[in-house]
């Protein structure tokens, strides 16, 4: 049986996405080491202009060793087009890097990662933030949303909102693309990817305003708890 052994031991004194990437791909922070067939790592430009944050990567991510490439990843892509958002210039990642799951059958089912799990994976998360700087930063679903923003952040009734945060410019949340999926009939799925595409949409137009120098800044919610309060690792 292997030791855990804390994040904090793994990471380089000197950080880059490249390094620290390779280093996680033996994580044994935690027991889902033992589940997932392998670490999915965050994937996107060094320097991306947008950081989409999910909870943890799904059966077929952990098969194929990347973030969001199964249906609801697809159903994301289509999303940010959209909105207007370039895919090419988002950073995508989870806030769990292994796959947490439970049979049913053959089929390996989705299983929510705890508290613990989560705590011990988020110096990845940490500095995949110092080391990208994203000028946005979106949580998608509510495991990332309370993981960086707070137990109290309800994404039900905060989606869409800007939240004052270190964490990037402009910060906010919503849902995760595979609620969408979940949704009972083809009206509900429509009727969610509508507000999906919107929530967005909304963020996309707050990118404009920044590229093109405009001052006005959107209206912020304060968000409480450990997770609104705690700044990135920095790097170096």
């Amino acid at each position: 049986m292997g030791r855990k052994v804390p994040v904090s031991d793994l990471l380089p004194d000197r950080p880059t996405l490249p390094k620290v990437q390779k280093i996680a791909a033996g994580c044994k922070a935690c027991d889902l080491y033992k589940r997932g067939t392998q670490t999915v790592f965050g994937e996107g430009p060094r320097k991306a202009t947008v950081m989409l944050v999910g909870e943890q990567p799904g059966d077929a991510e952990d098969l194929a060793g990347h973030p969001f490439v199964g249906p609801a990843g697809k159903l994301l892509d289509t999303a940010l087009e959209q909105a207007g958002i370039d895919r090419r210039q988002v950073y995508v990642t989870n806030v769990v890097k292994h796959f947490k799951w439970e049979p049913r059958g053959k089929r390996r089912i989705h299983a929510k990662p705890n508290a613990a799990e989560i705590a011990a994976c988020r110096p990845w998360l940490e500095t995949e933030i110092s080391l990208v700087k994203p000028h946005v930063l979106i949580c998608l679903g509510a495991t990332a949303a309370q993981a960086l923003l707070g137990k109290s952040f309800k994404v039900s009734k905060q989606r869409g909102d800007f939240v004052d945060s270190t964490l990037a410019p402009i910060v906010s949340a919503t849902v995760h693309p595979s609620s969408i999926l979940r949704a009972p009939d083809d009206e509900a799925r429509r009727e969610e990817m509508r507000r999906f595409v919107q929530d967005l949409k909304k963020i996309a137009r707050e990118i404009t305003r920044a590229r093109s120098g405009d001052q006005g800044a959107p209206a912020r919610a304060r968000v409480g708890g450990s997770g609104g309060a705690k700044p990135p690792r920095k790097d170096g």
